[in-house]
């Protein structure tokens, strides 16, 4: 086993990070869960929310779209939808696409086909708020 734990952040458009980290904290279909270097490998979906990860004992914050998660020994390779640092987001706008799509999901039934995707991305408006604001307030 390595003391090592490589973190490779990926979506469609491009690698968004990759590198040696301390630990990860991924926003799983499960629930949120932690990776230290030597965990088992697992296999995971990713939800809308909040990635984080340790590095020199500086975290940094992300706001994730769904996708899945591999681990292994030695990787995380997180592969999104979307990805987005915290300090890249546009408060203003996350709040207002926020905004826009509670009321949105306000006016549908649950039943009508584009409620789950409309219920996707408002977890992830939310994210980018909460992530933008804990950094900010640090």
């Amino acid at each position: 086993m390595t003391d090592k734990l490589t973190l490779e952040i990926v979506t469609p458009e491009k690698l968004v990070f990759s590198d040696v980290v301390g630990e990860v904290t991924v926003p799983g279909g499960e629930g949120q869960f932690g990776i230290l270097v030597g965990h088992i490998p697992l296999l995971s979906t990713v939800v809308p929310g909040e990635l984080n990860h340790t590095k020199n004992n500086r975290k940094t914050y992300y706001a994730v779209g769904s996708g899945y998660c591999e681990v292994t020994g030695r990787k995380v390779t997180v592969l999104v939808e979307s990805a987005e640092r915290a300090d890249m987001i546009d408060r203003k706008e996350a709040e207002e696409e926020r905004d826009r799509l509670q009321t949105e999901l306000s006016a549908l039934n649950f039943a009508d086909p584009s409620c789950e995707k409309k219920q996707e991305a408002l977890a992830l408006a939310v994210a980018r708020v909460k992530v933008f604001d804990k950094v900010k307030s640090m």
